[in-house]
């Protein structure tokens, strides 16, 4: 399913100064020109962060890039794309896409730094939950001698489910050396059911921050059970809180409780 752009170069400066678009209509087509010498780098999605996303959210992805040839460069684009190859793949981000805005370096003519951003609606894109994980840039560019370049794997992103925690530590007040019992539960969005479900058999740290301290230390680390299910208990020695922290997996992402403050007496 690779995504053929449609660009018309007029010349290298209204080539760089636009933003076309690449029609769904493209997709299809095979490019006749030989590549180019084009050469892509510095490809960062999102900053350099997982894009992580819950049922219903709506944020805007910026992909950014370097692009060179000797030629110089009259356009270029970069999409996101999942599945075992272009041709086969499951998802594709945006599906329109558009082509980059570039701007030349002004010390080095054949050399030009690009960038596309695009709007990302869970709700809509990410109907299964096959789709958290890596996903690769797809980096193309038309040189001002109209050769052609695309690189399928120009870099990579991940992109996860959105996690949830809770934390409820008891009694409270409790005598010190008094047993505690910390307990909350683990879940993280499902795109197929439109809910949250139970996140099982995932390492969660228990972490304790003295009244007073801005540090958290982790006390013990346990695993989540049935239904994302936590429990775990620790002795009453002075105030404080306690909080539960996920770090996360390659499909979803980390999330940490507020602190829930006990009075030891």
């Amino acid at each position: 399913m690779r995504i053929r752009p449609v660009v018309t170069v007029v010349c290298l400066a209204t080539a760089l100064s636009a933003s076309a678009s690449i029609p769904a209509a493209a997709q299809a087509a095979d490019r006749s020109a030989a590549p180019s010498d084009t050469t892509f780098s510095n490809v960062v999605v999102n900053g350099g962060e997982d894009i992580v996303l819950g049922l219903t959210t709506r944020k805007t992805i910026t992909i950014t890039w370097t692009a060179t040839d000797p030629d110089g460069v009259a356009a270029s684009w970069a999409y996101l794309w999942h599945g075992p190859n272009t041709d086969d793949a499951d998802g594709i981000l945006p599906y329109y896409a558009p082509a980059g805005t570039c701007t030349v370096s002004p010390t080095n003519p054949t050399t030009s730094a690009c960038t596309v951003s695009f709007g990302v609606d869970a709700a809509r894109s990410f109907g299964h939950n096959g789709l958290a994980g890596t996903w690769k840039v797809l980096a193309g560019a038309q040189d001002a001698g109209d050769d052609w370049t695309e690189i399928d794997v120009a870099g990579t992103t991940q992109i996860k489910r959105y996690a949830k925690l809770t934390v409820n530590a008891s009694p409270e007040p409790v005598q010190k050396g008094r047993t505690i019992t910390v307990t909350g539960k683990l879940t993280r969005a499902n795109w197929e059911s439109g809910t949250y479900t139970g996140y099982q058999g995932r390492s969660v740290h228990l972490q304790f921050r003295k009244k007073g301290s801005t540090t958290y230390t982790t006390l013990k680390t346990i695993t989540s059970g049935s239904g994302g299910a936590l429990k775990t208990t620790t002795k009453a020695r002075t105030d404080g809180y306690f909080r539960f922290a996920f770090p996360g997996t390659v499909t979803t992402g980390s999330s940490t409780t507020a602190g829930d403050f006990v009075d030891v007496r």
